[in-house]
């Protein structure tokens, strides 16, 4: 138990870091790309230099993508971008699996996931973080990855119960995500921590986003599909208003 609890302190202290120093920069967005599932739409990622992009592993959307499929792309992505698994409340044994064999760098939990099952995820983590990491004490860089909890924002009580999550970041979102549905831009604006803004974003819309709210990062699917598929001059444009607007 102790070697979980130096591996969660140290967890805590780096996010608690990278945190003030963001906000001690000049603002700037971050950009994730959600429900990647091509070649194509992982070297138009690449070429954008965004910060995540998102594998969706829920069986039931119609951005499913296998954990093979995902294996295959992940090798193709840069480096420096982060790669998102998007769960629905799935066994969390499906989610550190995915993790240790390096297919996933972010856990993003979209589903009816309670503190409970967080703690039992963090811990699972931590004991697979031992084992991939033997020096992880020695080191200043964070043991597991972070958690991101999707909240649906219909009223200021659904604010209220993100704040209190034990999630690294939170991901604001009308409801189920890729309806293409806004969330309420109002109520995002009274959250006090950092935050995913995602929802209905276009490139047509999110600069008027960004000049109403400050999010950590701005996150997109459907508003960046043509006929089911990811268009790549949408995600184009979604980007450079992005980078125009922060």
């Amino acid at each position: 138990m102790e070697i979980y609890s130096a591996i969660e302190k140290r967890e805590e202290d780096y996010w608690r870091q990278q945190k003030a120093a963001a906000a001690k920069q000049h603002y700037k967005a971050r950009i994730k790309l959600c429900g990647l599932s091509r070649e194509q739409d992982i070297t138009t990622a690449n070429e954008l230099a965004v910060d995540y992009i998102g594998f969706v592993f829920a069986p039931r959307s119609k951005r499913y993508v296998s954990h093979e499929q995902a294996a295959t792309l992940k090798k193709l992505l840069a480096p420096s971008i982060q790669a998102v698994g998007v769960f629905v409340d799935a066994a969390p044994e499906e989610i550190v699996s995915l993790w240790r064999l390096g297919i996933i760098d972010v856990v993003q939990l979209h589903g009816h996931e309670d503190e409970d099952y967080i703690g039992h995820l963090r811990a699972h983590l931590a004991s697979v973080a031992c084992e991939r990491f033997p020096d992880i004490l020695a080191t200043s860089m964070p043991p597991c990855p972070p958690i991101f909890k999707a909240f649906s924002v219909k009223s200021s009580a659904d604010i209220t119960a993100a704040e209190a999550s034990s999630a690294d970041y939170l991901l604001l979102d009308e409801g189920a995500g890729g309806t293409g549905k806004c969330c309420d831009w109002e109520l995002c604006a009274t959250c006090k921590r950092p935050y995913f803004l995602a929802g209905g974003l276009t490139p047509d819309n999110v600069t008027a986003a960004l000049s109403l709210l400050h999010p950590f990062a701005v996150d997109v699917s459907s508003g960046i599909e043509s006929d089911g598929s990811k268009d790549l001059d949408k995600m184009r444009a979604f980007v450079t208003g992005v980078r125009s607007a922060s």
